[in-house]
C-alpha cells in the first residue's frame, strides 16, 4: 500500500516538473519568436505539445465585427483549415462561453480563484448542458473529425483579447478537469508572450515613426538615405533630398500656444506627404522640431524640384504659417561626387540655410546657382565628416546634445538599459529610463512611483532634480536628495484620474494653463514651478510604477513624448519584478 501511495506520488511529481518545463519553455520560445504572430505561432505549438493535443489555435476577438479571427492553426488540420489563415472567422453568438467573457458577465463563474479566466471543455458526444449551442459545438467537431476540444480564453492588459483552442481526435481520452486548469494556465503565459511582442512591436514602430505627424522620423530618413546610395553607387540611380524649415512655428507658439504650433505641423506634414505621393518611391519625413525632409531614389533632378516649388507654394496658404524655407539637393545636378548621406545632407542644409534669406515661394537647389556655387562652396568650406563609420552632427547650428526624436530617445535608453548588470531591479531600470530620457530632454526633474499590489495609494520610491526651477515650490529644489533616496510624498490615487489611467499602461501629457486640465494634476506642477510634464506607467508582478518628467521654458517640447516613454516603462517592466 505505502509503495502505491509512493508511486502514484512520485508520478504527480513528474507530471508537475512536466508542465513547468513546458511553461518555462513556452515563455521563452515566445520570447525569442520575430513578432506577435510568430509568438501565436509557437504559443499554439507549444500549448498543443504540453496538453498532447492534436490540433490548436489562436483566436482574436474583433469587437467592431464581433467575431473571433483565427490567427494562426497547428497541428492535424482538417479540410479547409490552413496554418495561417488569411481570413477564417466565426460569429461571436456561436460560443456563448466565450462571448459571455468577452462582454465580462458573469465574472464569478467565468474567473478561477487564483484570478485566470477559467478554461472549459466540449465533448463531441455533447455535455451536461445538452441546449442547441451545446450540440451545434459537438456537431462541429464531429464534423472535423475531432472528439473533444479545450477552450481558455486570453487576457492582454486586463482585457478580454481572444481564446486559445485545443482539440484531440477519437482514441484518447476527454480533458479532464486537471487538463482545463493548466489550460488556464498555458493561456496566461501566452497572454504574456503576446503581450511583450505588442511591446516589441510598439517600439520597433516608434522607432521609425514621428509621434506627432505620423512621418517617418529622423532615423527612419537616415536608414532610407543610406539604402538609397547603395543603389546609386551600384546603379548611378539619381538620389535626391529634400530639406525644409517650417517658417513662423516660434511665433505661432508664442502667441497661440503650442497646440496650434503641433496643428501647424501637422498641416504641413499633411502637405509634404501629398506632394511626395508625386514621386515615386519618395519618403517623407520629420527630423524634429520644424524641420522636414524628403528622400527620392530614381526621378530626375527636376522632377524633384518640381516637387519642391509646388510644396513651397502650398505651404504659403496655411492659415498661421510663413512659407517654408526649402533646399534642394540631388546626385542629379552638379555637386561633385556624394559618397556618404552626411554630404547630401550637409548641401541640402546649406541651401536650406541660404533659403531662410530669399522668398519662402522657391527652393534653393545645390548645385544651380552662380560660378562656384554659393552652396556647394559653403559646404565644402564647414566642417568636415567624422571618422569612417562614424555619423557626425549635420547642422553646425543644431544640438546633439539634446533631442526629443522618438528614435533617437529608444536607441539611448535602451543602450543604457543593455549596459545595466542583470539581473537589475525594477526601480534602477525605471531610473535609467527617466534619468537617460529627462537628459535628452532637458527636463527639470524625474520621478518614480510606485503602487504596492491591491493598493490605492501611490508613494515616490526615487526622484532626480536636475536644476532649478522658479516657480512656488522652487526651495524644494535647493536640498537635493541623493537618487537613491526617495522623498516622503504619498498620493490617493482616487483624487487623480490621468494617473490612475498611466499606471494601468497608460501615458498623458499636461502643460499648466490650458482649459480642462484636471485642477490635481495641474497643481502639481504649479507648486513645482513646472510648465509641462509627461507621464506613463505599468505594472508587473512586484506593483504598479508611475514615470513623471517635468519640463520649464528650457525643455524641449513634450509633445507626442508620452507613446515613446510608455513603450520605454514597458521594456524595463518586462525585466525581473521586484519591490522597490
Amino acid at each position: 500500500m505505502q509503495a502505491s501511495e509512493e508511486t502514484t506520488g512520485t508520478a504527480a511529481t513528474g507530471v508537475a516538473d512536466a508542465r513547468l518545463r513546458a511553461v518555462v519553455g513556452l515563455a521563452q520560445a515566445m520570447a525569442a519568436a520575430p513578432d506577435a504572430r510568430g509568438a501565436a505561432q509557437v504559443g499554439a505549438g507549444r500549448a498543443r505539445g504540453a496538453l498532447d493535443a492534436d490540433f490548436a489555435a489562436i483566436s482574436v476577438w474583433e469587437r467592431e465585427r464581433g467575431r473571433l479571427r483565427v490567427l494562426v492553426n497547428d497541428g492535424l488540420l482538417a479540410p479547409g483549415e490552413e496554418a495561417l489563415p488569411e481570413d477564417e472567422s466565426y460569429p461571436l453568438g456561436e460560443y456563448p462561453e466565450i462571448a459571455q467573457f468577452l462582454a465580462q458577465r458573469g465574472l464569478g463563474e467565468l474567473f478561477a480563484p487564483d484570478g485566470l479566466p477559467r478554461a472549459w471543455v466540449q465533448s463531441a458526444e455533447g455535455g451536461a448542458s445538452n441546449g442547441p449551442a451545446c450540440r451545434a459545438r459537438a456537431a462541429s467537431l464531429r464534423r472535423r473529425g475531432r472528439a473533444c476540444c479545450l477552450v481558455a480564453p486570453i487576457l492582454l492588459g486586463g482585457r478580454a483579447w481572444g481564446e486559445l483552442y485545443l482539440a484531440r481526435v477519437a482514441g484518447k481520452s476527454d480533458f479532464d478537469d486537471e487538463e482545463a486548469e493548466f489550460g488556464t494556465v498555458l493561456a496566461a503565459q501566452i497572454s504574456a508572450g503576446l503581450a511583450q511582442s505588442e511591446r516589441l512591436e510598439e517600439v520597433s514602430r516608434l522607432a521609425f515613426t514621428d509621434p506627432l505627424t505620423g512621418l517617418a522620423n529622423r532615423r527612419a530618413i537616415d536608414a532610407r538615405l543610406d539604402a538609397a546610395l547603395e543603389e546609386h553607387r551600384a546603379e548611378d540611380t539619381v538620389v535626391s533630398l529634400v530639406v525644409c524649415d517650417v517658417n513662423g512655428l516660434k511665433r505661432v507658439n508664442d502667441e497661440k500656444g503650442h497646440e496650434f504650433g503641433d496643428r501647424l505641423l501637422e498641416q504641413f506634414a499633411n502637405q509634404l506627404s501629398l506632394c511626395g505621393a508625386m514621386l515615386p518611391g519618395a519618403v517623407v519625413g520629420r527630423l524634429g522640431g520644424d524641420e522636414f525632409c524628403l528622400v527620392s531614389a530614381g526621378p530626375s533632378a527636376d522632377e524633384v524640384v518640381r516637387v519642391a516649388e509646388e510644396l513651397c507654394a502650398q505651404a504659403l496658404t496655411l492659415d498661421q504659417g510663413e512659407g517654408v524655407a526649402c533646399g534642394v539637393a540631388s546626385t542629379g545636378d552638379p555637386i561633385g561626387p556624394v559618397t556618404t548621406a552626411d554630404r547630401l545632407f550637409r548641401l541640402a542644409d546649406a541651401a536650406q540655410y541660404r533659403a531662410k534669406s530669399g522668398p519662402a515661394a522657391h527652393p534653393v537647389v545645390a548645385g544651380r546657382g552662380s560660378l562656384p556655387d554659393p552652396t556647394v562652396s559653403l559646404v565644402d568650406a564647414g566642417p568636415k565628416p567624422g571618422p569612417a563609420g562614424r555619423r557626425t552632427e549635420r547642422r553646425r547650428f543644431r544640438g546633439a546634445r539634446h533631442t526629443a526624436d522618438p528614435g533617437q530617445l529608444l536607441a539611448a535608453t535602451l543602450a543604457v538599459l543593455d549596459e545595466r548588470p542583470h539581473p537589475a531591479d525594477t526601480l534602477g531600470r525605471l531610473e535609467a529610463v527617466a534619468e537617460t530620457v529627462a537628459q535628452l530632454l532637458d527636463a527639470v526633474a524625474w520621478w518614480v512611483s510606485y503602487v504596492p499590489p491591491g493598493s490605492g495609494r501611490m508613494q515616490t520610491a526615487r526622484y532626480g532634480i536636475r536644476r532649478m526651477t522658479r516657480g512656488p515650490g522652487s526651495t524644494r529644489a535647493q536640498v537635493q536628495r541623493a537618487v537613491n533616496e526617495a522623498p516622503d510624498a504619498v498620493f490617493d490615487l482616487a483624487a487623480y484620474p490621468l494617473t490612475m489611467t498611466a499606471i494601468r499602461g497608460g501615458c498623458f501629457g499636461l502643460r499648466t494653463g490650458v482649459p480642462g486640465n484636471d485642477p490635481a494634476e495641474e497643481a502639481v506642477l504649479v507648486v513645482g514651478g513646472y510648465r509641462a510634464m509627461v507621464a506613463a506607467g505599468g505594472s508587473n508582478p512586484a506593483g504598479s510604477w508611475l514615470v513623471e518628467l517635468f519640463a520649464d521654458e528650457s525643455t524641449l517640447s513634450l509633445a507626442g513624448v508620452g507613446p515613446t516613454l510608455r513603450a520605454l516603462v514597458a521594456v524595463a517592466l518586462a525585466g525581473p519584478p521586484s519591490p522597490p
